[in-house]
């Protein structure tokens, strides 16, 4: 009995102290993982590597590393590897068959990556979202939307879908329009808010922005007020347009816009 308890005994103690020499091996592994991304990214930002290939890379490397570490903490616990690989490759054909989706948007970030329809700190709008390109993942892409939300997107939906990249280009337009009442006169208008608009803050002098007729409604003329300026001072530009507008007509004593409907006769 007492040759019995020791046994277990030593088995115990051998079985904890290769638990405690794993925990050791994965804290220490993972941050070893740590140190090598980061060196091999700063060894690419170095060499002036574009920041989405340098986060897209390193995504990669960290996943082969700690798939590395965890097989090799199973072969210290003396499990067979091959069988294991065996077993993780049969895993990966079943997970594959039943989630193409993560396989398929592998893919498009591939071909995000090789074509480059945008880059890290670009802002889009794409897969219905719009937003900051923070990062661009293996499977899907970080996106910082205009309220400061963080988004991840599958790659998939991103390229499969229009993608509308605001800074690939100097500059963009504002578009906004404004309400003119039928008693205005029109060149009036479009002159005066010419004048105002050209000295909002960023408003590029060339091109020059747009004041014109765009269509006509019951309330009377309908202006497309169209400035340009540079990407980053767009909403500041909006915002800006839209108070001048209103302070040009106020200040001009232009009537507020009414419908006027004609009343046809039925005798």
């Amino acid at each position: 009995m007492n040759i019995d308890l020791q046994h277990w005994q030593e088995v115990a103690l051998s079985f904890g102290l290769k638990v405690l020499g794993a925990l050791v091996a994965w804290i220490i592994g993972r941050w070893l993982i740590g140190v090598a991304v980061n060196l091999a990214s700063a060894a690419l930002n170095r060499q002036k590597v574009d920041p989405t290939l340098t986060r897209y890379l390193g995504s990669i490397v960290s996943v082969t590393l700690n798939i590395i570490l965890v097989v090799a903490i199973l072969g210290y616990f003396g499990i067979e590897t091959t069988s294991f690989a065996a077993l993780v490759a049969g895993v990966g054909i079943a997970v594959g068959a039943a989630w193409g989706g993560l396989l398929s948007n592998f893919a498009a970030g591939a071909f995000l990556i090789v074509l480059r329809p945008f880059k890290v700190g670009d802002y889009i709008f794409a897969g219905g979202v719009e937003g900051t390109v923070e990062q661009l993942g293996l499977f899907g892409s970080v996106i910082l939307t205009p309220d400061n939300v963080h988004t991840v997107v599958g790659n998939a939906k991103l390229f499969s879908d229009n993608i509308k990249n605001y800074s690939a280009t100097p500059y963009r337009r504002v578009e906004l329009t404004a309400q003119l009442a039928h008693s205005v006169n029109t060149a009036d208008a479009v002159a005066r808010l010419k004048a105002a608009i050209a000295q909002i803050p960023n408003v590029l002098a060339a091109p020059k922005p747009d004041v014109e007729i765009l269509s006509f409604n019951e309330r009377g003329p309908l202006l497309a007020v169209r400035p340009y300026c540079a990407n980053a001072h767009y909403w500041q530009v909006y915002f800006d347009t839209n108070r001048v507008i209103r302070d040009t007509f106020s200040a001009a004593g232009y009537p507020v816009p009414e419908a006027h409907q004609v009343m046809r006769s039925t005798t």
